[in-house]
Formats: structure tokens, C-alpha cells, sequence
């Protein structure tokens, strides 16, 4: 291959560099070129307007800091050939490519059952073959099933240089400060011992930072509660025009993509054959529908349709106890009489659910901090920790949502 080196202006890290051609070609595809259209944060831009960068801007951030840290660990004497290098690069430049249409908010909505990693990891295998097995090496860490487990902590794990890009870039574009992490100092700090990725001593207030940040920012960004509306009203708008395909009517959508999955939203088990119009869509299918859908003679998806095109949105509550049945009845049977609609209408149009969020889950993927003495702890379990055990059980909110 010929030699490439090209630059890309980030607004959060400056210049980012792409010296290898397979990268290029990468970038250069369909497949990638469709992350450009598709939201970082859904809806978070309609509570934090400059919430409007994308899973391409932030796939290359990721891309930048694992560049950054395989330099930090070579540096700390752990071998890392050059085919791993490009292999951990290509791999954490896709992890998000199974994405779809305002990610998060339908994951596993549009196609039942099948989680945007399984969908990343088979569009990999597509690329490897038209790639000629290049891919083969990237595919087995984002797998998790090479022999260097550390290459694959970098890509997925609780202290991966994918929450460290997202967290750095959305408290930029949101200008919510409580999500800055010092990611440059954990970065300096990260380590191998006995083949595990682990972080100095050093570094443990960092870290402890990193995760407070991701906690705040979880419940004051992705979780606030007018974000937690819209995306539900958006699931609800596609449950709705699903329920209307079923019965055989005719919506107007705006792609073949998308019209494909409201009726076949249960594909058959080879949802390979499936890939490419997958591949096809984006946010804008969706909202190019919804603003068709606002104005169909369909009450319920009428309503909801114009709701998030004209911000005007369903009103939600938050509280630390369950709402009980007879509060969701009482908010329907006021949408009935508002409305005149059946109570099945009315579901689209009040409910109650749970958001919660995890801190620091050491079932998950634990924090390990490799001690002078080379004494290995958990986060959790150093002297004085902030991250305790027991901040390891999900903090659960309830909402409330209904017409204003």
C-alpha cells in the first residue's frame, strides 16, 4: 500500500493524524461515511444545543486516544507490534459502527433482539472480506478473544478510550464542565501487569474523577429528564407506526430502508442478508418520516410525530418511587376525554418506566491500581476510596410521562 498521512482539525484534541492507507479506505467507505448522519446524543441537542456532533466525530477521538495510549505503554517497555497497533486503531474506529438511527434511543427497536455490537461486529466481518482478511487481527480484539487482553480493555471496559472520548466530548459540545476528565493524566498513567490493563497509583484520584464525571453526566446529560421524553416518545412514535403496518396500512416513510424494518422489524435469524439496507439508514430517515408522519390522519402518531419535530414534547416527572397503576390510569383517562382515543391510544400517550444508572460496575470490568510494591487493588477497595462497593448497585429513577 502507498503511503498516506493525512490530518483532521478536532475541536477537542486538536490535530488528529491518519497515516496508514487501510485507515483511509476505512474512513473512505459507505459503511463509515454513514456515522457522519447519525447523532452522538439523539436528542440531548434539544436541552443543550450544541449537543449536534456525531458518532464520526466521536469514533475518531476514540481512534486519536487509543493512538496516544499504545504510545504510553510502549513507552513503559509493553510490546506492542505494529500490526496490533493498527489492528486496537481499526477496531476502536469501529466499535460503533452497528449504530443505528438515533443509536441509544432504538437500539433493538427497529430490528427486535439484536444489540448494536452484534450488528458492529458483523459489518466488520463484511469489511474484512472486502478488505482481504486485513481485518482479521482488529476483529479478534474487538472480539475480546486475542491473547492480549489489554488491547481489548482499551476498546471496551470501565476505563476504555471510548468513555473517555464521549465523556471529554460531549461535556465540550454540551458545555457541561461536571463531565471534563483529566484523560490526558490517565492516559500517562495506564499500565500493563500480567497482561491486564491497570492504572499507577498515581492516577487514582483521576480516576475517581473519571467515574463522578460519568455519574453526573449520566443523570445531568443523557439521563435529564427531557432527553429520557423525547427518546421514549420516539420509541412509542415507531411502536405506533409498527402496530399500523401490521394492519396492513400504508405509511408514508422516507426511505425503502426504513419502510423495510417497520414491517419486518422481527427479521429472520440471517439478518446478514439484511446488512446492507441497515447500512443504509440514518437519522435522517427518521426525522424526514417523522415530519411526514405529523400530519397523518393517524391521531396518535400524528401527535407524536409533530411533538418531536416542533419541541413540543410529552410532560415528565421524576421521583424515587415507582408510579403506581392508578397514576399512569389517571393520566390516560385524561388523554381519552382530551382526545377522544381508546385506552390502547391512550398507552402511546401516558406511561410510566425506570431510568437508572450504574457508577462503577467490578462485575463488570474492574479498575485494577498497580501499587510501587506491585500490589494490585480494585478502585473500590483502596484506602479512602470515593468508589465504594456500594456505589456498584444502579441508582434508579421513575418517570412519569403525559400530556401537558
Amino acid at each position: 500500500m502507498a503511503q498516506v498521512r493525512k490530518i483532521i482539525n478536532d475541536p477537542v484534541y486538536g490535530f488528529i493524524t491518519i497515516d496508514h492507507p487501510l485507515v483511509m479506505e476505512i474512513i473512505s467507505h459507505p459503511y463509515y461515511q454513514r456515522l457522519r448522519r447519525i447523532h452522538q446524543m439523539a436528542f440531548a441537542s434539544l436541552v443543550y444545543p450544541g449537543a449536534v456532533h456525531t458518532r464520526l466525530h466521536h469514533s475518531l477521538g476514540a481512534y486519536h486516544l487509543m493512538g496516544l495510549a499504545i504510545s504510553e505503554l510502549r513507552n513503559k517497555g509493553t510490546e506492542i507490534t505494529p500490526d496490533e497497533e493498527l489492528a486496537a486503531k481499526i477496531a476502536i474506529l469501529l466499535h460503533d459502527i452497528g449504530h443505528g438511527p438515533y443509536s441509544h434511543a432504538l437500539e433493538r427497536k427497529l430490528i427486535r433482539g439484536v444489540h448494536h455490537e452484534e450488528i458492529s461486529t458483523l459489518i466488520l466481518e463484511l469489511l474484512n472480506d472486502k478488505f482481504g482478511g486485513e481485518l482479521d487481527l482488529a476483529i479478534e480484539i474487538f472480539k475480546g478473544t486475542y491473547h492480549k487482553k489489554f488491547l481489548h480493555q482499551l476498546v471496551s471496559g470501565q476505563l476504555d478510550v471510548d468513555r473517555m472520548d464521549y465523556l471529554s466530548r460531549d461535556s465540550f459540545y454540551t458545555g457541561v464542565s461536571e463531565g471534563v476528565i483529566g484523560y490526558d493524566r490517565i492516559l500517562k498513567m495506564l499500565v500493563v501487569h500480567e497482561g491486564e490493563l491497570m492504572v499507577e497509583e498515581k492516577a487514582i484520584y483521576s480516576v475517581e474523577k473519571f467515574l463522578v464525571a460519568r455519574r453526573l453526566m449520566y443523570w445531568q446529560v443523557y439521563l435529564h429528564k427531557t432527553v429520557v421524553a423525547a427518546e421514549k416518545m420516539l420509541v412509542r412514535t415507531i411502536d405506533r407506526a409498527q402496530e399500523l403496518t401490521a394492519a396492513g396500512i400504508d405509511l408514508p416513510v422516507a426511505s425503502p430502508a426504513l419502510a423495510f424494518f417497520l414491517k419486518e422489524h422481527q427479521p429472520d435469524g440471517n439478518f446478514l442478508r439484511h446488512l446492507e439496507k441497515f447500512c443504509q439508514m440514518d437519522d435522517t430517515d427518521i426525522m424526514c418520516t417523522l415530519k411526514q408522519w405529523g400530519y397523518y390522519i393517524d391521531p396518535v402518531l400524528g401527535r407524536l410525530s409533530r411533538g418531536l419535530t416542533d419541541r413540543r414534547l410529552l410532560k415528565i416527572h421524576y421521583r424515587n418511587q415507582p408510579f403506581t397503576d392508578a397514576e399512569v390510569q389517571e393520566k390516560r383517562q385524561e388523554v381519552m376525554e382530551r382526545l377522544r382515543l381508546n385506552e390502547a391510544e391512550a398507552t402511546y400517550l401516558a406511561f410510566a418506566g425506570e431510568a437508572k444508572n450504574t457508577t462503577y460496575n467490578p462485575a463488570n470490568e474492574h479498575i485494577r491500581i498497580l501499587f510501587k510494591n506491585n500490589r494490585v487493588a480494585d478502585i473500590s477497595e483502596v484506602d479512602n476510596a470515593l468508589i465504594m462497593q456500594h456505589m456498584a448497585a444502579p441508582v434508579k429513577k421513575y418517570y412519569l410521562c403525559h400530556l401537558r
